[in-house]
């Protein structure tokens, strides 16, 4: 596997004409919520959860994808509905809550989306991501964040530079761009290499 260099790398290794093969076949980016989307924190009151806090650079992230003509999704153990009302917000066209094994259930969304597993790219955080990771790595890309547990940092192609709840997932979606694009797969969350890519107009999400 290819990543960035980085401390603790190792794995399969892709070329880089096979990272660009992979990512330019990407249709769909599914990610955890919990650890990749937020900080893995959560606020109660007297009632229960009162909210989560979200990355507006992962939003963002989103809306890039979507330039590519790329779809993000969530997919969650979580029955939150401050993750419905983020997916809104992000108008994203699926959304999967409650879902206890996402291994098993990636079948039902190849199935629903009519996509492959080569198009599908993943980024988790917990041991709970491995089991998708794997059905995942043979034919697409996968990520995890800076601080994502080390069973998963070991499985996945990317590790990012940045941490869960503040632009792990926008660094992935960054990458999987560049990939697309024909550069050099960003090395660390600094300055873009290469020209810049134009935002899509409006202010971030």
């Amino acid at each position: 596997m290819v990543t960035r260099k980085r401390k603790g790398a190792h794995g399969r290794r892709l070329s880089a004409r096979e990272l660009k093969k992979r990512a330019s076949a990407v249709r769909l980016v599914l990610t955890d919520n919990d650890g990749v989307l937020t900080d893995t924190g959560v606020y109660y009151g007297p009632t229960g959860e009162v909210f989560k806090r979200f990355s507006i650079r992962d939003g963002m992230g989103v809306r890039l994808l979507r330039t590519e003509g790329i779809e993000t999704a969530i997919i969650t153990g979580e029955t939150s509905p401050s993750i419905r009302r983020r997916a809104e917000k992000l108008k994203m066209r699926f959304l999967y809550l409650g879902i206890d094994d996402k291994r098993l259930h990636l079948e039902n969304i190849l199935a629903s989306t009519r996509l492959a597993p080569h198009q599908i790219a993943y980024i988790g955080d917990d041991v709970n991501d491995l089991g998708i990771i794997e059905a995942i790595r043979d034919e697409g890309l996968t990520g995890a964040p800076s601080d994502a547990m080390p069973q998963v940092a070991r499985a996945v192609h990317y590790l990012c530079g940045t941490p869960g709840g503040r632009g792990a997932f926008r660094e992935f979606a960054d990458w999987l761009i560049d990939l697309r694009q024909g550069g050099a797969p960003r090395g660390a969350p600094t300055a873009p290499q290469g020209a810049p890519r134009k935002a899509p107009q409006g202010m971030g999400q």
